[in-house]
């Protein structure tokens, strides 16, 4: 899961002043400034963010750009809640974004502009648990589409990662059967993506066989666990 922190700046803004450039609140909303850093301060682009209003469960979302921002609208007297896009989940923010209400004690207009800037550490694998294959074969199952599709929603917003698709199998049949088992298997979801308009030059594809178990072969669960299929990042 990426680790992340999160830092907060709140700008009250007395009726009639606003912003210099971007989207400005008003009488109904409130400005969520958002900017998406890994864990050098490099802005993140393409990052989907979520913003969840606990109240409506209305979703507000929005892509990062090359600076890793991007401005959404929200309205007030709501508190919010922050989901991300990890491959093929959306994964959500311990923390939640209380939005005061668009008045003052006095009943006076005011405007608010909240901004933060959220750092993300990336996952250096992740599994896919809801691809299947025929059995001893590398053909994909129906069943697999929907997480294969999200993959292909995240890594269409990811211009530069680069990604190995990495083929695991249990310990069953002969070590080179298993090995172009593994092989096969990570290339053929390495070619629905291409299929699905990924870019070639961002995709690889590596089978390893039995050699990295995760549990043991002695059980039909561990054998079951080991027989997986991993994304690993190469270049975020």
């Amino acid at each position: 899961m990426k680790k992340y922190s999160l830092i907060l700046l709140l700008l009250i803004l007395p009726l009639g002043i606003t912003l210099a450039q971007g989207l400005q609140p008003d009488d109904s909303n409130a400005v969520i400034n958002i900017m998406v850093i890994d864990h050098n301060s490099k802005p993140i682009a393409g990052e989907k963010i979520m913003v969840q209003s606990e109240k409506t469960q209305k979703v507000y979302s929005g892509i990062t750009d090359a600076n890793g921002k991007f401005s959404i609208l929200v309205p007030y007297g709501c508190n919010y809640t922050f989901k991300y896009k990890q491959f093929t989940t959306d994964a959500a923010y311990d923390r939640k974004l209380p939005i005061p209400s668009g008045v003052d004690k006095n009943g006076n207009p005011q405007r608010f502009t909240l901004n933060f800037t959220l750092r993300i550490e990336l996952p250096k694998k992740y599994e896919l648990r809801n691809v299947f294959f025929d059995t001893g074969k590398s053909t994909l199952r129906p069943e697999s589409n929907k997480e294969l599709n999200e993959l292909v929603e995240f890594m269409s917003l990811q211009k530069t990662m680069v990604i190995e698709i990495a083929g695991y199998t249990d310990n069953v049949g002969t070590d080179a059967a298993n090995q172009k088992l593994s092989q096969d298997r990570a290339d053929a979801v390495r070619n629905y993506l291409v299929n699905h308009k990924i870019p070639a030059n961002q995709l690889q594809a590596k089978g390893y066989g039995a050699s990295d178990p995760v549990a043991s072969n002695d059980t039909p669960e561990g054998r079951q666990q080991n027989r997986r299929t991993e994304v690993h990042i190469i270049n975020p």
